[in-house]
């Protein structure tokens, strides 16, 4: 386990070379509007996982959601069967890999999305090979579809797809404004302790929601530390690289 001294002392994330960012689909929404994509949010966390790509030794995978346009509980609560519904989900997720890779490559970084659904005429297909090669070349990868399973959330998805390409840390960046696991809904409870570090038996003895259980477990059983902190303020993104102390970690 990484203790606060060693964090600090420059053996934490800042140490790591292949990295994956967990984001959801929210995280590109609008706070101001209805829009499910804001141009202007995306082209801000375009910019930042460029210029981190830059000027860290960092090989940057990223696992987008798709909550912003659809998630596969909503679909099943009205009625719509879940398999379908999860598929839709699944689709959302490319419209927003999409997006980012859009905007990421206009600022002149290479980039290539890997959809685990096939769609050859807008994404390649998730080949673990693949994926580890275009990062070795320097490429940010962006995965799409999830897993291309139903019943999966995309955290787990993003744990799964870090196991399998050796990364060393999974980041799981934040859309609400929580900035770390807390020991209880920070929002609801004034009382609500921030936690800077856990291990992955306090997430689930403690019921603490910050990712979905299966991919905790995952986690756990696959030594994959996971650092939970606020995507979404500026700056955050490079602190977490650097080795601030920022966030949660959970090892």
């Amino acid at each position: 386990m990484l203790t606060a001294d060693a964090r600090a002392a420059g053996d934490g994330p800042e140490r790591r070379r292949r990295i994956v960012l967990k984001m959801s689909g929210e995280a590109l929404a609008s706070s101001a509007s209805d829009e499910t994509i804001d141009a202007d949010v995306v082209e801000r966390l375009a910019g930042e996982i460029v210029d981190v790509h830059s000027e860290f030794d960092v090989e940057l995978a990223i696992m987008v959601g798709g909550g912003n346009i659809w998630r596969g509980t909503t679909g099943e609560g009205k009625g719509l069967d879940r398999t379908t519904s999860d598929t839709m989900g699944m689709l959302a997720t490319v419209i927003n890999a999409l997006a980012l890779q859009d905007a990421v490559e206009r600022l002149g970084q290479p980039t290539r999305v890997l959809s685990a659904v096939l769609m050859a005429e807008v994404a390649e297909p998730y080949i673990r090979r693949r994926a580890i090669r275009h990062l070795e070349k320097g490429r940010v990868v962006i995965f799409a579809a999830g897993m291309g399973n139903p019943y999966f959330t995309t955290d787990t998805s993003a744990a799964l797809r870090a196991a399998e390409i050796e990364a060393e840390l999974l980041l799981k960046g934040t859309h609400s404004g929580v900035d770390g696991v807390y020991s209880a809904d920070p929002k609801g409870d004034p009382s609500a302790v921030r936690y800077d570090q856990l291990t992955f038996m306090d997430v689930i003895n403690k019921d603490l929601r910050v990712m979905d259980m299966t991919a905790i477990t995952f986690c756990k059983d696959n030594g994959l530390p996971v650092l939970v902190f606020d995507l979404m303020h500026p700056g955050n993104l490079r602190r977490a690289l650097a080795g601030e102390e920022i966030g949660t970690l959970i090892t």
